[in-house]
């Protein structure tokens, strides 16, 4: 199935800063925009790092550890951080970025692995394009039944199972897709399911053979 792309969904109106920008000035974007965090970039466009809240924070508290495992473990950034005026020292680096092209399963892998809610986005040059956030993959599941199930239909029946139209009814409520009838021997409902699941926007799948409760077989209807 070809997932929606990272360019598709992201935000391109991005406030950035450079190395130099200095620390109230960031504090102030942060306030104004109503943002978290901040890229920053090079003279060609290109991030370098991230400037977040946190990141700001460390001055109120001077950055030394407090006994916990974890300050323990950053004390020496913390206290850098804590004495930088701007962007360059307050920065973490490097930047975690996405490409344009990457899919919104590549985006959402990444950031459940590092625990973040949001990407920077880059071009094939490595220039920032935009930024991704959870709440912009979380769009793909605002697509419509109708949506689904056509792809479904065109994309795991036809085109990747080689199935006739016909030959499977999809049913699609709310993003739960319920499919029946039956499937030839080089078909397993697994691997049907698995294409289905494989759909922007399906919550959940379920395959039901001919002749179950609730189940009917598509050859019989209009018999």
């Amino acid at each position: 199935m070809k997932h929606q792309k990272v360019r598709d969904l992201m935000s391109d109106a991005v406030v950035r800063v450079q190395r130099g920008t200095p620390f109230k000035e960031i504090a102030h974007l942060l306030l104004e925009y109503d943002i978290t965090a901040v890229p920053v970039v090079d003279e060609e466009n290109r991030p370098v790092g991230v400037v977040s809240e946190a990141d700001l924070l460390q001055k109120m508290w001077g950055g030394e550890p407090d006994g916990s495992p974890e300050h323990a473990r950053w004390s020496r950034a913390s206290a850098v951080k804590a004495g930088a005026t701007d962007a360059a020292g307050l920065m973490t680096s490097p930047a975690l970025c996405a490409r344009e092209s990457w899919s919104v399963v590549d985006a959402a892998r990444v950031m459940a692995r590092h625990r973040i809610k949001r990407l920077l986005v880059v071009n094939a040059d490595g220039r920032l394009a935009g930024v991704v956030s959870r709440s912009d993959l979380l769009r793909v599941f605002l697509r419509t039944d109708r949506a689904i199930r056509t792809e479904i239909i065109e994309e795991a029946l036809v085109k990747a199972l080689g199935l006739a139209p016909s030959s499977v009814q999809v049913d699609v409520t709310h993003g739960h897709v319920v499919l029946s009838g039956r499937l030839p021997d080089h078909v397993s409902a697994p691997l049907l399911e698995e294409h289905c699941r494989s759909v922007d926007g399906v919550v959940a799948v379920e395959f039901r053979p001919a002749g179950e409760a609730g189940a009917e077989d598509p050859a019989a209807v209009g018999s």
